[in-house]
Order: structure tokens, then sequence, then C-alpha cells
């Protein structure tokens, strides 16, 4: 799962014990494990490997460019969805030829980046797009490799609804109905290799049987372009395959391979995938200190001092994390991580941080050692779309980032300071405006 724990009460990050670490870098704080990363990793290429599918990591989920780097080391490409992402892959050496790029947004000058850097697909999500894509092609003199996105309508009933992507009526992609027309119209055109099918989800994927219904709709739609003439060398299976909140809770790589393997074995495809929140999310963790406890009519708070501006997910989606003190009495050490788990002494706890919205609640009547002011929480699972998704809302700096391997901790983003919040705004530039014609005061009168 990772390599966080507890020895002798006190928890570890690998070797590095978390007390010790925040000391020097302060609360809150982002601790992820190298060795968690890498295990996942081995992990996705051993189940997979009788397909040989090119890895790309999902940037979104955590786009620190050491992390970058490191994954790159492994051999990972990587998923982007955004100018600013390829510019992160691109500063962690990411072979352009292992980049794709995905995204239903995608501007022209974003494209002209991508186009420039070499990356190795494009992945299209609606008709004009590739009509964009394809004219920038033939204006550069270039052919870029490109995947039309397709929405098979499947949706996971477990997975939560803001982040499904597989229906008909999601912003992402074109209907399943709609793929052959398109591809079509485009036969032949210039500007752009269209030779290819991408197909994601949504994430979490909870359970093999929905990916494997979306993956057997998307290939009858391969055979169905090929007999019609079209090249398809390429699918794109996207991501989505879950991690562990709680101890066991998800199904492993192996189990997923399994259920998808036979169905791609010997189709003659290239197959891609884009794992993100399956490798990062348990080698990370989100280290807070407890300012204030309090009871408020029959609950009990413990305010801490970071919230939905460094974590967004449990404020946004509900989602679960598991939340546990970093030094403990041996009898609560937690035996697995879990929604309740039943030991002697535990108390119904609120967790709540410091930003003024009601939401602002990482973790609702759980069961928790007794915890109080001064005490460190650590927040686990919190390595995918953690930090990525972190703001300055409130007008509160950011994390710092430190990634540990073995005995050896490495500050990999610094904490932001208050200069860092008013950096961008200390411009004063007068803008050269034209005022539209028929506007005589400028108030639309």
């Amino acid at each position: 799962m990772d390599w966080f724990h507890y020895r002798d009460g006190e928890l570890l990050c690998e070797e590095v014990r978390v007390s010790s670490l925040v000391e020097t870098t302060g609360t809150p704080a982002y601790l992820y494990s190298a060795r968690t990363l890498s295990h996942h990793v081995e992990s996705l290429v051993s189940a997979f490997a009788e397909l040989e599918p090119l890895l790309c990591f999902s940037v979104k989920s955590c786009s620190n460019v050491h992390i970058l780097r490191l994954l790159a080391r492994m051999g990972m490409g990587m998923d982007v969805v955004s100018g600013g992402e390829l510019h992160r892959a691109r500063l962690a050496s990411v072979d352009p030829s292992r980049i794709v790029y995905a995204g239903v947004g995608k501007t022209q000058v974003e494209m002209e980046e991508a186009l420039h850097a070499g990356i190795g697909l494009f992945n299209v999500e609606s008709e004009e797009e590739l009509g964009v894509l394809a004219a920038l092609g033939r204006a550069r003199g270039q052919t870029p490799r490109a995947a039309l996105r397709i929405n098979p309508d499947v949706v996971d009933p477990a997975t939560p609804l803001p982040t499904a992507t597989g229906s008909k009526e999601t912003k992402f992609g074109v209907d399943l109905e709609r793929a052959a027309e398109i591809f079509d119209r485009h036969r032949g055109s210039t500007g752009i290799r269209l030779d290819g099918l991408h197909v994601h989800i949504g994430s979490p994927i909870p359970s093999p049987a929905s990916l494997q219904r979306a993956l057997s709709r998307v290939l009858d739609l391969v055979t169905e372009l090929r007999q019609a003439g079209h090249p398809i060398g390429v699918l794109d299976m996207g991501g989505g395959l879950p991690a562990d909140y709680e101890t066991g809770a998800s199904i492993d790589h192996a189990g997923f391979a399994r259920a998808v393997v036979p169905l791609l074995r010997g189709r003659g495809l290239e197959i891609i995938l884009e794992p993100g929140r399956t490798i990062a999310a348990n080698a990370g963790i989100l280290v807070s200190r407890v300012l204030y406890t309090k009871t408020g009519g029959s609950r009990h708070f413990a305010v801490v001092d970071t919230g939905m501006h460094h974590l967004l997910r449990p404020s946004l989606y509900g989602a679960f994390h598991f939340v546990w003190p970093v030094r403990v009495d041996e009898r609560h050490v937690p035996p697995r991580r879990a929604r309740d788990l039943d030991l002697a002494g535990l108390e119904s706890t609120d967790v709540v941080g410091p930003i003024c919205e009601t939401a602002d609640v990482l973790a609702k009547g759980r069961l928790l050692p007794p915890v109080r002011r001064g005490d460190l929480l650590a927040i686990f699972t919190a390595g995918a779309y953690g930090m990525s998704m972190a703001s300055n809302y409130n007008g509160v700096p950011r994390p710092p980032e430190v990634l540990v391997q073995g005995d050896r901790a490495t500050l990999i983003r610094r904490r932001e300071t208050y200069q860092d919040l008013v950096g961008p705004e200390e411009v004063e530039d007068s803008l050269a405006l034209t005022r539209p014609a028929g506007l005589a005061n400028g108030n639309g009168s």
C-alpha cells in the first residue's frame, strides 16, 4: 500500500520520523514517499506487461516537477491537459514522444506549443478541435498523431458524479455513435494523422467490470473503423485505476489487468495507460497541527492549520481521507486505515480547517484518539489531487512539499510567503483599449 507506518507509536515516512521532519518544515506540509511511488509504478508495469503499454502519468494528479522527474527516470511518460502541465513535463526532461495531450479546451496557443515540442499524441475531444489541429499541422508542415476521445456511455455507479466522464452527457469526448462519421469526414485529411481512439470513464473506477464494458464497446468501434478502411493503430484506455483510501478497499493492478488484458490481446494496437491517483495517492500525506479544540452542541471539534485550501477533495466530493495523530499510545496504533476503528478510548471528532466556509471539514464524526492543542495529525492518501488542487483562498500561502527517500528528506517546494501572494499584482500598466463602435459613454447606453 505505502511506506507510512508506525514504530513505537510514532509515524514514519519510510525511515524518517514525521514529527522530526515537520519540526524543520513547520505545518502544514505535504510529505511524499519515493519508495511508494516506485512500488506502484513497478506494480503497473508487472500487471500489464503482456501489452507493453506506454504508461503516461497523469500530471494533474500530482504536478511537482521533482516528482515528475523521478517518475520519468522510472520510465513513465506523461499525460498533460494544459500548456502549463506540458511545461512541467518538459522541465522534468520527459521525452516529448512519450507525452500525451488530453483536455477538452486546448487553446490554439497550447496546441502550437505542443506541436513545437513534438509530443507523441493528441487526444482530441471534438470535431472542431480536430479541424483546428489539422489546420495548424498544415501551416507548420507537420502531421501530428491524434486519437479521438469516445464516450462509451458507461458510468460506474460507485464513481463520484463530479469525476464520472463516460456518459453521453459529459463535456468530454464525442458520442460513440458519432465517431465513425467523424472519421469518414476526415478521411485523407492533411495536417493530421487520425489513427487512434481514447476512452476514459472517470476516476476512480472501483470495478474492472465497468472498464471491461467500456473497452468492449470501443473495441467494437475499432473493428468497424478498420473494416471501413481507417487504420486504427493506438488505443489510449485512460486512467482512473483506484487507490486505497481504506486498507484493502480497492482491487489491485493485477486484478484490473486480468479483466482487461484478454480483451486487448492480439488486437494489433499500441496501448496507452494514464495512471495518476493509483500511483500518487498513497504516496503522500498532509501533516497538520491542532490549533484549538472545542465543543459545539453535541459535537467535538479539532481545528487544524490546514483545510479545503490545501486539500479540496473532502469539501468538493465528500471524499474520505483517513486522519490519525502522528504520535499515539501503543494501544492506539491503527491496525488498518478505515472509517471506524474498534479501539478503546476513541472520541467522535470533527476535524475542521481555518477557512471561513462551513464546508471546510476534513473529517466529520471521526473516531480518533483524544487530541489536544499542538498535536500533529496526518491526513493520509493525499498525494493525488492534494497539492495540485491547492489554492491561496483566504490569503493563505500554500504549504511546502518534501520528498523522502529512505532516511533522507529533500525539500522540493518551499512554503509560500505573503510576498508570493501579491507578487503578480505588483504591476500598474496601462492597457490600450479600443472602445466598441456606438458606445458614446462607454457604459452601453
